[in-house]
């Protein structure tokens, strides 16, 4: 059975549930209906019954007076026509007794009373005496049926109590019996129609619900991580499978934020590795080279002053160049082989502190949140880290702006925050993905390989680093490291 449960089609599943929810809010509606109607019958009869009672109280009450006969209990024979009256007139039943519980009037009794020698059980009729507001209804069955009926205390103009009112109340139920199953079988047929309509609609909504589905498996099939996907457009589907339909596009986008993820660090890695050809070949041949230029510039025989500027201004623009092509490849040395970071307990404050101070002329405002904030720190890489970030400031704001330039550290519970800020000329919209990036430069000087060192490094303690800009307003690099 399980098997078979397992091996289901949604679109059965589906339809057999929607079937079985008509069918039960089908029932429980019949149930409810049927509950309601039974529910008010006994409320308008209880109201009628109250009713008739009130009246035939009144009338009681209206005949003892008149005749005075409240406790003067032998007259009430001399005046039985005037209380069959009654019955007659209210087309009702009733019995009248003393507070004794003695018949004084009756037209109908039940069998505990017959045999109880048409009289009340004194005990009954004592508690009924003394309780507040003098009145008990009971429900009675006997061989005419069953029927409501109350026990009143009468009382005279003076609130004092001279009898005891009993009357049964007979419903006439053969019509409301006949109007309920005319009613019961209206609603039999029209729920039988809701339910041959549910079954319908039940089949078509299924097949939506399923080809919907079906698409989206089908896009899940063509899925890859090296292509490039499609996301899945559907007009007026339902809020679930809308929401799936959401889930699916959004897995698309993170799968592409993983792929340019993934050539992103790919990237990285071929741009370390060239890096790192580039600065053996470069680096090699530069120092002997450095060396004969030198040596020859020494050694050179040439007498005449001219001869000896001209060689002298040839061998130094040499040697600059050189020195140039030293500088590129350890810049490339540096981006391929990043030392292995150590990290020791040390304090960022003073080590941030010290950079700042070496660009002293550039009026840098460093703030620090406590005098001193120790953490786990490769001090030598930080070093590194703040003097790329501050020299970046540097050089990107204008010639013909005041320098602003700020440094920033924050102490909180588990990370250190460093931010530093420049009113330079700020990030283009179409740079913001490429800032970190190796060899992607805006300046006309410099490899480019600053902000991807930084960004290696800051790695390497477990940080995070990002940056907000405003073009030709300035750049905010905020830096967080843990504690």
């Amino acid at each position: 059975m399980s098997i078979l449960q397992n091996k289901m089609s949604l679109r059965l599943r589906i339809f057999i549930s929607m079937i079985l929810l008509v069918f039960t809010a089908t029932l429980l509606i019949l149930g409810s209906t049927y509950y309601q109607y039974r529910t008010e019958s006994e409320q308008y009869n209880s109201y009628r019954q109250d009713r008739k009672e009130t009246q035939l109280t009144k009338q009681i009450n209206y005949l003892v007076n008149k005749y005075d006969l409240a406790f003067n209990y032998g007259d009430w024979d001399d005046y039985k026509i005037d209380f069959e009256e009654i019955t007659k007139i209210h087309n009702v039943e009733y019995s009248i007794f003393t507070p004794d519980g003695k018949p004084l009037y009756y037209s109908y009794l039940p069998l505990e009373i017959i045999s109880n020698n048409y009289s009340l059980d004194k005990d009954f009729s004592e508690m009924l005496i003394s309780i507040d507001g003098g009145k008990i209804t009971r429900e009675n069955s006997t061989d005419v049926g069953k029927f409501q009926s109350s026990y009143t205390v009468l009382k005279d103009n003076y609130d004092n109590k001279y009898a005891i009112l009993f009357f049964p109340y007979f419903q006439d139920v053969s019509f409301a019996e006949s109007e309920l199953n005319v009613f019961l079988t209206t609603l039999y047929q029209i729920y039988f129609i809701m339910l041959v309509v549910a079954i319908v609609l039940a089949y078509f909504i299924s097949r939506y619900v399923t080809r919907s589905i079906e698409t989206i498996r089908l896009k899940i099939n063509q899925t890859g991580l090296l292509k490039k996907n499609e996301k899945i457009l559907l007009k007026n589907a339902t809020k679930e499978i809308d929401s799936l339909v959401n889930s699916y596009n959004k897995m698309i986008d993170d799968l592409e934020d993983s792929a340019e993820k993934l050539a992103k660090n790919e990237r990285e890695q071929a741009w370390q590795e060239m890096a790192r050809q580039v600065a053996h070949e470069i680096k090699n041949p530069l120092t002997p080279m450095r060396l004969t230029v030198q040596s020859f510039q020494r050694t050179s025989s040439l007498e005449s002053k001219q001869e000896k500027n001209k060689l002298n201004d040839f061998c130094d623009t040499l040697i600059e160049q050189i020195d140039t092509m030293s500088s590129v490849a350890t810049s490339f040395s540096d981006f391929a082989t990043l030392p292995k970071t150590q990290l020791e307990k040390s304090d960022i404050v003073d080590a941030t502190k010290k950079v700042v101070e070496i660009f002293e002329q550039n009026n840098i405002n460093f703030q620090s949140s406590k005098e001193s904030i120790v953490i786990k720190l490769d001090k030598e890489q930080w070093i590194r880290v703040m003097t790329n970030l501050i020299k970046n400031s540097i050089q990107a704001i204008p010639s013909d702006r005041e320098q602003n330039i700020n440094v920033e550290i924050s102490d909180s519970t588990n990370s250190v925050k460093i931010v530093v800020s420049d009113n330079g000329i700020g990030v283009l919209e179409k740079n913001k993905e490429k800032i970190f990036e190796p060899k992607f430069t805006t300046k006309t000087d410099g490899m480019g390989l600053g902000l991807g060192i930084v960004k290696n490094i800051i790695n390497s303690h477990r940080g995070k680093i990002s940056y907000k800009s405003k073009p030709k307003k300035g750049t905010k690099f905020i830096i967080s490291l843990p504690k």
